[in-house]
């Protein structure tokens, strides 16, 4: 899940150097275990350059490319890749351990070897202690993280407009740590606080408040139709009401697909047997309870106590191994 969640951020800090050449990029690529006859190498909005595997069992093609830093996706993995007019790349890996094999030769290996070295010390960071410590910790670890990766990048002397770039990539990632970082600060506030009442439609038929619920535990997960990652924890979900049918806790999914997309979700519901209590929300992201929870992103999963008391405004995901650990112990 880490290496899902922080793609997201490469994505968005990914580099480029307008400066064009007139030569080709030329990469290859053996691999063992592979997961894919195909590898696909793209910015952080589209795919560039789509590599088939040849007789020999080997990747290899001629692209030309903005200097910058992309992204190689193999099927299953990926791996950050820096490619520059005029390079003759060439990689080695074992897909079975991606990141811990892949060694690079030729033009523009000692930036690409740099960048898969940095990813493995990368992934040797404990994320959710830090994101989960007090605010001196984390914002000196911030400051210390920033050094070292600096420190690495710039003791090994690579090509100067990498360095400045993957500088950048290093300062808008840890930019962004910092900001998912305080907006969770702001979340836990909400903790111990009343939890906004909501008057949604109910799948089953009616409306539904929250205060129709007094007395037990509510577990809030709020979501869309369209959402992958919300529907991935569906079967997630349903085995916790399986797990907790007999318990004193009320599983309740609220829907903030826009109005135009009611139907879709009655039809998703029925059609994927959704459990527990089904609302749509009033008015999707504008929603009121949504706002009052500081909602930008989905899924989220609320507790909220018998006496309608926020227990944790940002739960535990159904998938979450700590779930029965904070959440069934309340409950027993």
């Amino acid at each position: 899940m880490k290496k899902i969640f922080y793609v997201a951020i490469a994505l968005l800090s990914l580099s480029f150097s307008y400066a064009q050449e007139k030569s080709y990029v030329t990469f290859q690529a053996d691999i063992a275990n592979r997961n894919s006859d195909s590898l696909y190498i793209r910015t952080n909005n589209k795919i560039i350059k789509l590599i088939t595997v040849n007789k020999k069992g080997v990747f290899k093609d001629t692209l030309n490319v903005k200097e910058g830093i992309y992204l190689l996706f193999d099927g299953a993995e990926y791996t950050q890749m820096y490619l520059k007019n005029g390079y003759d790349l060439k990689a080695k890996l074992d897909a079975k351990n991606f990141d811990q094999s892949i060694v690079y030769s030729g033009i523009g290996a000692k930036e690409n070897n740099y960048l898969a070295q940095y990813t493995l010390a990368d992934a040797k960071v404990d994320y959710e202690t830090l994101l989960n410590s007090e605010e001196t910790v984390f914002t000196k670890a911030v400051s210390e993280k920033k050094k070292a990766d600096i420190s690495m990048l710039e003791k090994d002397k690579l090509d100067p407009n990498f360095t400045s770039l993957q500088k950048k990539n290093i300062e808008n990632s840890l930019e962004g740590l910092t900001q998912y970082y305080k907006k969770a600060l702001e979340t836990k506030k909400l903790n111990n606080t009343p939890a906004p009442s909501f008057d949604y439609i109910n799948y089953a038929g009616g409306k539904s408040t929250l205060e129709d619920f007094k007395g037990k535990y509510v577990y809030i997960d709020v979501w869309a139709t369209w959402c992958g990652p919300c529907r991935a924890e569906i079967p997630f979900l349903k085995a916790k009401e399986e797990k907790y049918h007999d318990k004193n806790i009320v599983f309740l999914s609220i829907s903030i697909d826009t109005q135009k997309d009611f139907e879709k979700w009655k039809k998703f519901v029925g059609e994927k047997e959704l459990k527990g209590v089904q609302l749509f929300a009033d008015n999707d992201w504008k929603s009121e309870f949504v706002k009052a929870y500081n909602i930008d992103g989905i899924p989220r999963f609320i507790l909220v106590d018998p006496k309608g008391m926020t227990v944790n405004a940002n739960a535990p995901r159904p998938s979450a191994p700590e779930f029965d650990q904070e959440i069934g112990s309340l409950l027993n």
